[in-house]
């Protein structure tokens, strides 16, 4: 991917597609090392030029599979940000824990550092502060992000960010923090493009826009949904009533969701997490193809009852029913 795009207000020229690493920590399934740092090596092999991950992914296993796949890879053609604020260690029982201390965001970015063998990071995002009912949010917008603003100035991080989901929160932290950049999931895709109504806000401050999750958390995967996942029986139904048209048609809604969320022209870059190079790879070859414009207008159709619906994640986590 030779098109590169300025990442808002950072110096950063990222690729139009972007590699999450949630994967490479088994979020989704089991993961194999060596074939997750393989398709690691395909993606900077073909452009790919921007890596996301966090602390959370796997309870640090994402962050030490990647530092693996860019040991020896020159820093110069990477960019890549982590996240601070949320964990998940043996300690808590596996259950996710948050902190947004100044204390804590220091030490877990110099792990962070030690796990992906760098010594500066291009971009730190505050991580899902909205968790936990949004105890933690007036914690993070205040020591949160004034750490990550210290942190910028003595020259350890490149750019400010923030990874959430609640729309209205995001409407809060364009507005008020001191973000260049934001990371947002699961708002520019089939069901769901809300992602658009903080683009002008966004443009007016320059902040850079990366969309996460064109396949809504393998909502649009046509395979079977996640257990874990807060979306109901009669919306998993429509979403297979969607799936099932798009096979009578011949046709892929895996694929025409990533069409649909990474060919935006007005989103700076979109985030995409696999371990596998042959993912990668149809990827890769799904963005550069046109998509079917009358099969998403029928899909579109088909997925209206569930339009913009705001899912908790939140409750989702804490294994709770929605």
């Amino acid at each position: 991917m030779t098109n590169k795009r300025r990442l808002g207000k950072s110096e950063m020229n990222v690729s139009p597609l972007s590699f999450g690493a949630s994967a490479l920590g088994g979020v989704f399934g089991v993961a194999d090392e060596s074939e997750s740092i393989r398709t690691v090596h395909a993606a900077l092999e073909h452009g790919i030029n921007y890596y996301d991950v966090a602390p959370a992914y796997g309870a640090t296993r994402a962050e030490e599979v990647l530092g693996k796949a860019l040991m020896g890879v020159p820093r110069d053609r990477y960019y890549i940000s982590t996240k601070a604020g949320k964990y998940a260690t043996g300690e808590s029982g596996g259950k996710d824990y948050f902190d947004y201390s100044e204390s804590t965001i220091r030490k877990s970015l110099e792990e962070s550092m030690d796990r992906l063998g760098v010594n500066f990071l291009d971009i730190v995002h505050l991580h899902d502060f909205e968790y936990q009912d949004r105890q933690h949010v007036e914690w993070a917008l205040d020591e949160g992000f004034a750490t990550l603003a210290a942190l910028k100035r003595e020259g350890r991080i490149g750019a400010i960010g923030a990874g959430i989901y609640p729309m209205d929160l995001w409407a809060r932290v364009v507005a008020e923090s001191p973000v260049d950049v934001i990371l947002v999931h699961n708002h520019y895709n089939l069901n769901d493009t809300r992602l658009v109504d903080l683009l002008p806000a966004c443009r007016e401050k320059d902040i850079g826009v990366i969309s996460a999750s064109p396949f809504a958390s393998g909502l649009l995967s046509g395979g079977l949904i996640a257990d874990w996942h807060p979306a109901d029986a009669h919306d998993k139904e429509i979403l297979q009533s969607a799936a099932r048209f798009c096979n009578e048609q011949t046709a892929s809604m895996a694929q025409l969701a990533f069409q649909f969320a990474s060919q935006n022209q007005e989103i700076t870059t979109t985030l995409f997490s696999t371990t596998k190079e042959s993912s990668l790879l149809q990827n890769l070859e799904w963005y550069q193809q046109p998509y079917d414009q009358e099969l998403l207008a029928q899909v579109l159709s088909i997925l209206e009852p569930i339009r913009n619906k705001q899912w908790d994640y939140d409750c989702a986590e804490n294994g709770l029913s929605s």
